[in-house]
């Protein structure tokens, strides 16, 4: 009887059955060594040291190729406007007053509008057709040479004069390049290693 009571009070005793839980414990699950800690935060730099200038070189191509696909569908707007409405139409670097800029940057924007007196510059606020307002990002450079600055299509769909090339850089490295041939097509070429964005 006296047994009895002892191992009843045993079972009832919170010491005791803390004992017993933390021995039925893996010792595993009780937490982190100082080892593995290191061990997990090294794996961590390393995954962190190659992650980081791979997502960057993504990040960049993704940015080139947006601006160029944006700057290439609004030629192929502009000579289809062109074409449809038999109006002369410019596709200009804009100095974001209504205006091109006569220097080849096209960094900032640029203009769709109607030439009909081929001066290169829109007359009236009525002749602008899209004022693209500064779609790339900070990191990019876009620009055509100074000698020819703008892009001019025919109500035939043709682009009169020597080919127009725009560059596409990030700092003095040329990642993509816009060429538009006479006939008013437009093709383009991406560039992956360190080729110096010549002006």
């Amino acid at each position: 009887m006296h047994a009895k009571r002892l191992i009843s009070m045993s079972r009832s005793d919170p010491f005791h059955a803390l004992s017993r839980r933390a021995r039925a414990v893996p010792a595993a699950s009780r937490g982190f060594s100082l080892l593995e800690a290191v061990a997990v935060m090294a794996i961590t730099s390393i995954g962190l040291v190659i992650g980081v200038p791979s997502y960057q070189s993504l990040s960049e191509r993704s940015r080139v190729s947006s601006a160029t696909h944006l700057l290439t569908a609004h030629m192929a707007s502009a000579r289809s406007t062109a074409v449809t409405y038999r109006v002369p139409t410019v596709v200009c670097p804009s100095n974001r007053a209504g205006g091109c800029r006569t220097d080849g940057d096209w960094s900032h924007g640029w203009l769709m509008f109607f030439d009909r007196d081929g001066n290169r510059q829109p007359d009236t606020p009525h002749d602008i057709l899209r004022d693209e307002n500064a779609p790339i990002h900070p990191s990019l450079r876009i620009f055509s040479s100074v000698g020819r600055p703008s892009l001019r299509y025919l109500p035939d769909g043709r682009s009169a004069g020597s080919n127009l090339t725009v560059r596409v850089c990030r700092g003095a490295t040329l990642r993509a390049r816009i060429i538009v041939n006479n006939g008013g097509r437009v093709r383009t070429e991406t560039f992956n290693g360190s080729q110096p964005c010549l002006g």
